[in-house]
Order: structure tokens, then sequence, then C-alpha cells
């Protein structure tokens, strides 16, 4: 029987959980379906998903079809919690994405369609909500196609559209042959000499639909489980089964990390090639993702010894003595595995789908909590979600953490509560900039020369990269020219001290080059040890290369770049009037403007500092009626007002002397 490993995605109250149980349903997993209003569903097994109705965190169950097994993965679709979705999908084999047929397509929807299309992931879209009023298909297929700009196939029609009795009638029509044959060229000549065969028509469909490149569109109700069953078709049928050679060597990927009720790690992970087994010796570290001198992630990789394995079988997981590709399994024994890791032989590099959190908050303290206890807890917290950075100022003694939304702040909030036993509060909620480098800057050091107190000679380049692209780091020196651990050192302190530009903010979208190494070789007298005043250590390299890399991108200057997110204002269209004149000066962009009879809807930008103020004015705007809808859409310079800085918690490089007194314990001259 093949796998497949099945992702469920959508726009928050789309209906993904309550899909996921009407697929059990189905398949006979559970013998009545949940609901998330009475916090009865299968995935949803936190108590805090429970009470708020919300998916928090992906979780795995497992189902049987008639010739394939199927481990379906249910994300979260509320936007705070998009770094649970960005794991999953290095996962998947395939993905439903769920779209309802009220509220159509949202911002999320947006995001997450680009994404799968980005990543070539076979996709099926669900149409929800068929039976609710105000219900549409039409509406929803044109926007799907106008929004998504996808090629989407019908897989049929709706009947009783807007009533209990509303239903799925399958039929492959015109549309679904135009759409096709626009891919398949076989098909298209065909098309021309005459009447396609049904036949021909779905072979077509299904290598199209594996190949990532038309997308067939189900229509139905979760409710109801109308659609459910072709639906349930089309995953058994269309989408590709999970690949790998079970007799190759292991690799597998690290996706979710939780802690179970003794404290110890567990980690899911997807086998994509070779046999885990209970007991075996597994290298993990860093999906090596820095072509730099073999990676530092391979360098920093360690064994660990399999205490235990879980694969997942009919809605639960049961231990196993092995597992072999193509299974996603959970596996007891790696202390010092991280989300992003790599088993055995490292797969493809991890990387962030996403845009990074766009919003920081303090975290403070209530009466009775424990500094020492709170950083601790928010430590493990970042262990199973490290986009939540913990940042912590030594001088303020403050600790801080990055964030999505305001959703996700109460979310820790009440899991520190729950979970730890610790009280906290949060200050204000701000917006986290990045910095980009405006143009190309170099700088060097050299060992025992000048007002360089290390031991080390380092020289590095700064030049901007294109959006979205990261950091790299590059050698133009010759990897032999010292120990290979002080170009580690070089790399690690590079990455580091990106974290805070010369306005304080994260660089980012950058490419660094080693461009001058030089160390002193070991020293010792007769008689005597290992002479540290007179040889180079790690020491020396970590010290001075956050000064060389400050100075670097001084020369190159940096441009600070304020997140914005794409809006969908949706209000009476006699309060537009009202509204654009708040939007001007909040910084918002209205791009498109439309009526639809008594409802006007604006969609542009606006910046995120400023969506939380808009959201608590606009019901006072538009007399309660307005709905507004956020996602990401990309960071732009900021070009109003003064340049916003962040406060450093490292030792300054910017300050020569502060820092050379806080590191090498002395002062350049």
């Amino acid at each position: 029987m093949h796998l497949l490993n099945l992702g469920i995605l959508a726009h928050v109250d789309a209906g993904k959980t309550s899909l996921t149980e009407r697929l059990l349903y189905t398949a006979g997993v559970i013998d009545e379906v949940g609901s998330v209003d009475e916090g009865s569903t299968t995935t949803d097994t936190l108590a805090l998903e429970r009470r708020r109705g919300i998916t928090i965190k992906s979780a795995v169950v497992s189902f049987p079809l008639d010739g394939v097994t199927v481990n379906l993965i249910d994300t979260p679709g509320h936007p705070d919690f998009i770094a649970e979705v960005e794991r999953v999908l290095g996962v998947l084999d395939g993905a439903v994405l769920v779209v309802s047929a009220v509220e159509g397509v949202q911002a999320q929807t947006r995001v997450l369609m680009r994404t799968l299309r980005r990543l070539r992931i076979p996709t099926l879209v669900f149409v929800n909500k068929i039976d609710r009023r105000g219900a549409e298909d039409g509406a929803v297929l044109s926007g799907l196609a106008r929004r998504l700009a996808a090629p989407f196939v019908p897989m049929g029609r709706t009947a009783a559209r807007g009533t209990r009795a509303a239903r799925f009638v399958p039929h492959l029509g015109p549309a679904a042959l135009d759409t096709l044959a626009d891919h398949d060229d076989g098909l298209l000549a065909a098309y021309l000499d005459g009447e396609v065969p049904e036949a021909r028509l779905r072979a077509a469909l299904a290598a199209g639909t594996r190949s990532a490149l038309v997308h067939p569109v189900y229509f139905g109700s979760a409710a109801t489980g109308a659609g459910v069953p072709e639906l349930i078709h089309g995953i058994e049928h269309l989408l590709p089964p999970a690949a790998g050679d079970p007799e190759g060597p292991l690799s597998a990927s690290v996706f979710k990390v939780e802690r179970g009720p003794a404290g110890e790690k567990i980690a899911y992970a997807r086998l994509h090639t070779g046999t885990l087994r209970v007991r075996d010796r597994v290298p993990v570290g860093a999906d090596g993702d820095r072509p730099a001198a073999t990676s530092r992630a391979t360098a920093a990789r360690k064994d660990g010894r399999v205490t235990a394995i879980s694969v997942f079988d009919r809605g639960s997981d049961v231990r196993r003595d092995s597992a072999g590709a193509g299974r996603i399994v959970k596996v007891w024994g790696l202390g010092g595995v991280r989300i992003g890791d790599a088993l055995g032989v490292p797969a493809a590099a991890y990387r962030h789908h996403f845009a990074p959190p766009t919003l920081e908050s303090v975290v403070v303290p209530g009466p009775g909590t424990d500094r020492r206890s709170l950083h601790l807890a928010l430590t493990q917290l970042a262990e199973q979600d490290p986009l939540i950075g913990v940042r912590h100022d030594e001088r303020r003694r403050e600790t801080s953490v990055s964030l999505y939304g305001e959703v996700q702040k109460e979310v820790v909030q009440a899991t520190l509560a729950d979970e730890y036993g610790l009280a906290v509060t949060f200050r204000g909620t701000t917006t986290l900039c990045i910095e980009r480098p405006a143009g190309s800057g170099h700088a060097v050091e050299f060992n025992k020369k000048d007002a360089n107190p290390f031991l080390a000679t380092v020289g590095l380049r700064v030049d901007p990269a294109p959006p979205g692209s990261g950091v790299a780091f590059r050698l133009e020196v010759e990897l032999g020219s010292m120990p290979y651990a002080f170009f580690r050192a070089v790399e690690d302190t590079v990455r580091d001290s990106l974290g805070q530009g010369l306005h304080g903010w994260r660089v980012t979208d950058c490419t660094v080059t080693m461009t001058h190494s030089g160390y002193s070789p070991r020293q010792s007298h007769a008689h005597q040890g290992f002479d540290k005043s007179m040889s180079s250590t790690g020491h020396d390299f970590r010290g001075l290369t956050p000064l060389v890399l400050t100075e670097a991108l001084r020369r190159a200057g940096s441009l600070v770049h304020e997140p914005l997110h794409r809006f969908r204002l949706q209000a009476p269209a006699d309060t537009l009037g009202a509204l654009l004149p708040v939007l001007a000066r909040l910084g918002a962009v209205p791009e498109t403007t439309a009526t639809h009879g008594p409802a006007g809807v604006l969609e542009g930008t606006v910046p995120a500092a400023r969506v939380h103020e808009l959201d608590q004015r606009l019901p006072g705007l538009t007399r309660g009626e307005g709905e507004l809808k956020t996602a990401f859409d990309h960071y732009a310079p900021v070009t109003r007002g003064q340049i916003p800085e962040r406060p450093r918690t490292d030792h300054n490089p910017l300050n020569r002397k502060e820092y050379l007194l806080n590191v090498a314990g002395r002062m350049g001259d």
C-alpha cells in the first residue's frame, strides 16, 4: 500500500479542522465527527486549542483508503501561526487548500497558494460551506483564478447551494478541457482532431495535478459531508504517493519538536530515504544550507541514539522497531534535536518560505515569577517554535519575544501560565523592521597592526543581494590558509552580528565575503604549555569579526525597511468617504476599489505598525459593519518621519572603545 503525506491548509475559519474530522469519519477512523465549537476534534489536542476553537500546533493523524495510507497533517489557519505551516511544507507529498464558499479568497489564501505553487506541491482545492447562506460557487471559482493567478480545473458543480441539502455534482466540463489543453500538447492535438475520450482527459488531469501544473477544485461541506467522497477519490487518484528508497542511506527532516510528560524531547520527522531503527546512532544537525567551507552545519552535527519510534496508524500513533522511507515518525532519544535538523544525510536545506515575525513585545514577569524560570520556559517554547525569537537585554534586564500577532501573544501568555505556572504580562507591541545594505562596503584589520588588539586578520566585504535571499557567506581566501575552526568562528560570528545592524535591526538580503585571513600559529615556551598571549584562538576571531563587519556595513550603508501588510477592507459603500482620509493618515495605500451592491471593498497595503490601530478604529467608522483582513506582503524602505532605531543588546561594535572595553578588556588607541 502506498503512503501519502497530505497537508490541510486554509485561511482562518474556512473549516479546515472540520474537514479533517469529516475525512477521518468517512475513512472509518472515528465513529463520530468532532466539533470545533465543543472542543472535541481529534487533531486539536491542546487544552488551549479546545478553549479557543483554533488550531495552534500542527498535528498528524493517519487513515487508510483503498490503495493509499494517508498521513494527514492539520495545520493552523490563523496567520499568527504561519510558522507551523512553514515547517510542514517540506514534508508534504500533496496538499488540500480549503476555501470558504461564503468568504471566498482571503489574504491568507493568497499567501498559502503562492507558496504551494513556488514549491510545486501538488494541490487540490476544496471550496467548503456550500450549505451556508451566502455561499457562492461561480464567484469563488472566478476569484480563485483572478486573485491566485493559477490554473484551476472545476471538478463539477453545486446543487441546492445555500441549503442543508446542498450537494456536489461531479462533472468534467468544457472548462476543464480548456485548462488542461493549455498544459498538455498531446491533449490539445487530440482536442483539435475531434472529441477527447474521458479516459484521456482524466489521465491528463492526473498528470497535470501531480506535476503541480493544474489544481482540481471540489465543492462541498465538511458539516454535511457533501463533496467529501469525491475529494477523497481525488486524494487517492490525483496526488502522488510518497517516494524514497528504504534501502538507501538514512535521510530525514525534523519539522516539529515537542516535550513529553517527563520533559523529554520528541521529534517529528519525515523519512526521505533509508530506514530508521530503534537503538540506531544517527547524525543530528542542521540541513547544511551554507556552502562556504563545507558548511558550519556539517561540522556541528552530533550523533544521537534513538530510544523509541512511533508511526501513525488509523487515528493514533503506535510503537515500532523501525520505519522506512516515506513515513512520518515520532522519535525519542535525540536530546539536542531542533526543528529544521536533518537525521542522517542532510536533505534539501531548510528554508524560510514565509516572512519572519514582524512584531516584538517585552515579557514582564508577574508577582512571584522567577526571571530565570521564565527565561528557561521561553527558551523551551522557542525550541518548539524557532521563530519566537527570545531576545535578552542584560543592561535593561528585559526579555522580549518576536511574534506574528496579538493572538499569538495571548497564546504564549496562556501557555506560560498553564504549562509552566508562570504569570506574565506584555508591554505594547512594537514593529520589527529589517535592514538591507544600500551598497557594497569592505573593511579589513590585520594581525599585529595598528589598533587591532586581537591575534587575527579578518577582511570582510558586504554586498546587497535580492530581496528574500537571506544571508550568504562566501570565501575569497584559501580554505587551508588557517585552521578550519577559525573560519567557522568568523562565519558564526558574522551571522550572529547581523542580528543587529547600524540601526539595531536584523540585517538580511546580503552576501558577506571573507577577503583576508591570517593567524598567529600555536606558540609555546620550553618546558611550558600553550602560550595564549602569542597564539591565535577562536576568541580572537570572534572578537575581531564584529568590528570588521560593522565597519564594512557602515561603508556600505544600510536602509531600514518596515513590513507592509496587504489588506482587504469591506464596509458599507457610504462609509468609504470617511475611511479614505483615515487610511491616508495611517500610511495605507488603497490600490483597488470595488462595490458589490451596498458594500464597498478596498484592497491595498498598510504599514504593519498601523494595522492594530486601523482594526480598532474600523467599527466607529463603519457603524460596526466593517471587516478587515490583512497578511504580510513585503518590506519597503521607511520614507516617513524619523528612521526607527532598536536598542542594542550586544557589546556595540559601533563604538570601538566601548566594545574593546567589554570584549578585549582593553582599549584601542
